[in-house]
């Protein structure tokens, strides 16, 4: 949307405006012809609400919740939300949008003077001018602002097509309200939308809403001159849904950074990116991109520790936790930006080994038990469509996992014996949703942090979440929390285990070791 000329924008904004000049034309100065027919139709509305008193009581809710007051509110809650992501161009589109068509809408109504139609519902009455629909302009911008954003922050076409249903269907609650209240004529909302509908395309015309490249905001990092800044895509293309596209998006900012023109390597069923890494390493790639879920971000990155290649994350999976605790933007845009411009970050990388697996690393977290059957029991077709929330229809299932006898050994220390419902160990901090299992967690600083849990009842489970939540230091047998280097996790029977997200099997064992700053990671300045 935002990637079409701006020629483009502007000319769907002078369509909707020429529009509803043309129905301004015919309804004020045409005495409503060729109109009046088509405006009728409201009467038929506003005699039908008038026979369903529970249905006209529900409008006469909606009317209250969507006026200039409630209007107003929704906008500065959306724009406190978007300056607390620190989206401050966003919040700034979506004001200016709100603020320019109120003004507008005000001034056409005094200019224009439509009086209201005769037949409106009685309790409220309204006597103020009718055209253009105030509730309409200003529903249909906050709609459209908000589909905007949704286009530029949301990546899956199924979130996108939700956004467009239900803010449609809004918009469409909204103007139905006003025609069957009989507080306007059928062409007031319509001029109303046609004029929110132009304000929006001449500020996405005027105003970019997407991050600004931190390159325009911050000084350049110091580097060594090189003749030719090499650079290596490891792309896992089901995670993105137009490859074409982000091959073209990637090779536009990464020319305009004075970075060559990349070389691209995408993953396979049989090998996740620990090929494509390893071979953009021979050919001596200066900065390595890796672009998938939490799967291929650890392949990639367990190939390119200790090489001294920086690694930038282009987060596209459900969870993106790595991303996350390193504070790497989702928006794809931006996230590319922070790999061209950031600075390099030496983080810890975890080398793990078990019964039936091979020896390989994580990055975030390794777990057995509870945490690890919500991986396994995640349907993959419902995770593609609703994303994270299959993680949550997976845990409600998992809820009463059986508690497991675990031996837990922290370094050179005797081994302890716990009951646990799940063993999670941990890279970072914070996991899912912004949940601060191991809060003194930190990827740097060579530590692991274990966390034992083991609630006795289902209703223990609130208990568990308010400490976690809570960042409660309270440690006993419910919740109970270890630091060491070297971690070592037996379970009497085979249980189930993860690392980062991804299932590896059932098994009785883990044994992690922290490599301290073992992998170089591009975050933002």
């Amino acid at each position: 949307m935002l990637d079409r000329p701006r020629l483009t924008r502007l000319a769907w904004a002078a369509a909707c405006a020429l529009l509803f000049l043309a129905m301004a034309y015919a309804v004020v100065f045409q005495d409503r012809s060729p109109l009046d027919g088509f405006d009728r139709l409201g009467q038929r509305g506003e005699d039908w609400s008038d026979d369903h008193t529970t249905s006209r009581q529900w409008l006469l809710w909606i009317e209250t919740a969507f006026n200039a007051i409630g209007m107003t509110v929704l906008t500065v809650v959306a724009a406190v939300a978007l300056l607390v992501r620190r989206h401050r161009r966003a919040a700034g589109f979506l004001v200016g949008v709100m603020l320019t068509t109120a003004v507008l809408t005000s001034l056409l109504k005094n200019l224009l003077s439509r009086r209201r139609p005769d037949w409106q519902e009685t309790v409220g009455l309204h006597d103020t001018l009718s055209f253009p629909s105030g509730h309409a302009s200003s529903v249909a911008a906050f709609c459209g602002v908000l589909l905007v954003l949704a286009f530029v922050f949301w990546r899956r076409a199924g979130m996108r097509r939700t956004a467009l249903v239900v803010l449609g269907s809004l918009w469409l609650l909204v103007c139905l309200d006003r025609v069957l209240l009989g507080r306007h004529f059928p062409s007031d909302v319509i001029g109303g939308s046609l004029l929110a509908a132009s304000v929006v395309f001449v500020w996405m015309a005027l105003v970019d809403p997407r991050p600004r490249s931190i390159a325009t905001g911050t000084a350049p990092l110091p580097h060594v001159y090189v003749s030719e800044r090499r650079l290596a895509v490891v792309l896992n293309p089901i995670k993105v849904e137009d490859v074409g596209q982000f091959h073209a998006i990637v090779e536009a900012m990464a020319e305009e950074a004075g970075w060559s023109k990349p070389t691209w390597h995408h993953t396979t069923i049989e090998d996740p990116g620990t090929g494509m890494a390893h071979q953009a390493a021979v050919d001596g790639a200066d900065l390595v991109m890796v672009c998938g879920g939490d799967g291929t971000v650890r392949e990639v990155c367990a190939e390119l520790a200790g090489t001294g290649i920086p690694v930038g994350i282009i987060p596209a999976g459900t969870g993106n936790l790595l991303a996350r605790n390193l504070g790497i933007p989702l928006y794809l845009r931006s996230a590319i930006d922070v790999a061209l411009h950031g600075q390099d970050r030496a983080i810890d990388l975890v080398d793990v080994s078990g019964d039936g697996i091979e020896d390989t690393h994580f990055m975030v977290m390794a777990g057995m038990g509870f945490d690890a059957a919500i991986m396994e029991g995640v349907n993959e077709d419902i995770k593609k469509r609703i994303g994270w929330v299959a993680y949550v229809l997976s845990g409600m299932r998992s809820l009463m996992f059986p508690a497991v006898k675990v031996e837990i050994q922290i370094d050179d220390d005797p081994p302890t014996t716990h009951r646990a419902r799940t063993v999670v160990v941990g890279n970072v901090g914070f996991l899912q949703a912004g949940m601060p299992l191991l809060p003194d967690a930190t990827i740097d600083d060579g530590i692991l942090d274990v966390v034992i849990i083991h609630p006795r009842q289902f209703l223990s489970w609130i208990t568990v979440a308010s400490r976690v939540l809570r960042k409660s230091t309270i440690v006993d047998e419910t919740l109970d929390r270890r630091t060491g280097q070297r971690v070592v996790v037996r379970a009497s029977t085979d249980t189930p285990r993860q690392l980062d997200g991804d299932s590896i099997g059932p098994g009785r064992e883990l044994r992690m070791t922290c490599v301290h700053g073992r992998l170089l990671v591009r975050v933002p300045r």
